[in-house]
């Protein structure tokens, strides 16, 4: 089959666009108002785009609290949605009022960041301290502005849970890490396998 996105033209009961662009990796993102406000949410539009120096970004639907609040105080953290944390990863998706937390609502503990204010998630293996660096609302081929936000942010501080480092790397698989795949479907990364690039292909990472 073969189908026009302008037109969603594909006769099928769901779009199959997220099926495709799989599995993505989740940001769970904490941020902070100016007041105090600390929210957390997860972002399946998420990802490392460079490592020197180490930059990610996450996409929202709408400028909402983790987008408004980034802005405000230029920090956010991501912590690490792992497979035993996956309940408490989709909890905080639900919609509360500004203001209402995320974590006591799904019962996670936070733990005190190093280099920035809003607080990690304390049950999770890894975490990205960032220091935002710009907000960019996406236009689409026809110009037209969309309610669309890309937030880039430069990861100065990484927190690792020691039991994770094995022979000097981080062990991924037994973090088991989740991530977003189409609809309403997971995976998860339990194993793993090495491949090495042909030489003058870089290192691997």
């Amino acid at each position: 089959m073969f189908y026009d996105t302008r037109k969603n033209d594909h006769g099928l009961p769901y779009n199959p666009f997220k099926a495709i662009v799989t599995p993505r990796p989740i940001g769970w993102i904490t941020s902070m108002s100016a007041k105090g406000e600390v929210n957390l949410a997860p972002y399946s539009f998420f990802n490392g785009i460079t490592d020197k120096p180490p930059i990610v970004m996450f996409s929202s639907e709408g400028a909402k609290d983790s987008v408004a609040f980034a802005e405000e105080t230029k920090e956010f953290v991501c912590s690490l949605a792992t497979f035993d944390l996956r309940d408490q990863m989709n909890g905080t998706s639900a919609p509360l009022p500004r203001g209402e937390s995320e974590m006591r609502f799904t019962g996670l503990e936070p733990a005190p960041s190093q280099l920035v204010k809003p607080p990690r998630v304390a049950a999770s293996p890894c975490a990205l301290e960032c220091k935002w660096l710009q907000t960019v609302r996406l236009h689409d081929v026809e110009g037209q502005q969309l309610e669309r936000y890309v937030v880039f942010g430069q990861a100065i501080g990484v927190y690792i849970d020691d039991r994770f480092i094995r022979n000097g790397r981080l062990d991924t698989a037994a973090m088991k890490p989740i991530a977003r795949c189409g609809y309403d479907e997971y995976a998860v990364v339990e194993s793993v396998f090495k491949m090495t690039r042909p030489p003058g292909g870089g290192k691997n990472a």
